[in-house]
């Protein structure tokens, strides 16, 4: 799907494949989600195994975003990651790729976890906070 940004750019969304993941790490790094850099091979293996996993490309600058989750296709979709490389932020990438993913399971409600810094950004689409638990394996 192409998409017009604010600005004179277009971005495309597509299915991520392979060759895009040493991009994602890279704004993995620059956003500090360094969990998910350190654990390369986990991290890859994630995609690998998400059955909702789409960058954002724009010409002549490669992929400035993504989204990657999981979905039973009929109730719940998962939001695991979404982030966009910060030169493009505002100007409607992250919407953009949200409503591609929620158009391709309109039966599912989305659920994802975020931090306080995208909370805004969540509420302004229609979010609302909800209560969760987590727990690693390690705990």
């Amino acid at each position: 799907m192409e998409i017009n940004l604010k600005a004179t750019e277009r971005i495309l969304i597509r299915p991520y494949e392979e060759k895009d993941f040493n991009k994602i790490q890279d704004l993995n790094k620059a956003e500090g989600w360094t969990t998910l850099v350190e654990n390369y091979f986990n991290t890859k293996k994630a995609w690998e195994h998400s059955n909702v996993a789409y960058v954002a490309e724009v010409e002549g600058h490669g992929v400035i975003g993504y989204v990657r989750g999981i979905t039973d296709t009929r109730i719940s979709l998962f939001i695991c990651e979404l982030l966009i490389d910060r030169k493009y932020r505002g100007l409607g990438a992250g919407k953009e790729i949200l409503h591609y993913v929620h158009n391709k399971y309109p039966n599912t409600r989305i659920e994802l976890l975020a931090n306080r810094t995208s909370r805004s950004f969540y509420e302004g689409m229609g979010f609302r906070a909800f209560y969760g638990f987590r727990k690693t394996f390690q705990e």
